[in-house]
């Protein structure tokens, strides 16, 4: 089990960023939470196996239809335990 912490810069908030990375880490078996930040961001931790966490960073890089992203930054962390994905 590994735990990435994701922050997302960009057009990001507004354009179903968080409910559709939820969609896809629910669909690989990821868990973890999302939230846009203060300052513009998304953040989000995920933890999976290094597998499902390559895809759901590399879906981070693109994001939904209507997204524009101009920066990503991955962090790793001791995994958690998260169970589920959420909003937060």
């Amino acid at each position: 089990m590994t735990r990435v912490r994701v922050r997302i810069r960009g057009r990001v908030q507004g354009v179903f960023f968080r409910a559709e990375a939820q969609a896809r880490a629910e669909s690989l078996g990821v868990a973890g939470w999302i939230r846009n930040a203060d300052d513009g961001s998304v953040e989000a931790v995920f933890e999976g196996d290094d597998e499902q966490l390559e895809s759901m960073v590399e879906w981070c890089r693109r994001g939904p239809a209507g997204a524009r992203v101009d920066e990503v930054e991955v962090g790793r962390e001791e995994p958690a335990g998260e169970i589920g994905f959420q909003f937060r």
